[in-house]
């Protein structure tokens, strides 16, 4: 997350966790190979170069991988609705998958749909570099305050 293209990260506000995510390396898109593009009002874009190091026994894309960059492209996106003392967490996550990819650029573009004062609800679409859908995801994310939002 820290090899942002163009050389600066388009973020949203100043909330602690995205200044951190953009300060620091993120372990998991270190280990994944994922970068978080874009981060505002509610909307974060994702990209993925997909490879055989992310295949499951039969070849093809790993469905763990795809739930891992919708999950950061959600969550980005949530935090960017949060106020600067608050955090969340994610309570529930599905994800449909519609074809099969090997090797591709992928973009995951997540939206908050709803976005209440204790929860939230937030889709994201993946796509291959020919604009084909690869996968939908959906989750739900609850706001963290006070002592609760401490620490994370």
């Amino acid at each position: 997350m820290n090899d942002h293209p163009q050389g600066e990260r388009p973020v949203s506000g100043t909330h602690p966790l995205l200044q951190r995510a953009f300060e620091r390396r993120v372990p998991v898109a270190d280990l994944i190979g994922f970068d978080v593009a874009e981060i505002a009002g509610g909307r974060a874009v994702a990209t993925l170069q997909s490879g055989p190091q992310h295949a499951n026994p039969m070849g093809t894309l790993h469905g763990g991988i795809l739930c891992d960059l919708t999950d950061a492209a959600m969550g980005m996106a949530f935090v960017s609705t949060l106020e600067p003392d608050q955090s969340f967490t994610t309570v529930e996550l599905r994800i449909n998958f519609f074809r099969p990819v090997w090797t591709a650029k992928l973009t995951a573009e997540a939206i908050v749909i709803q976005r209440g004062k204790t929860t939230g609800y937030v889709e994201c679409t993946v796509r291959d570099e020919s604009g084909k859908l690869v996968a939908k995801a959906a989750s739900t994310c609850m706001v963290l305050a006070g002592a609760r939002a401490t620490g994370r």
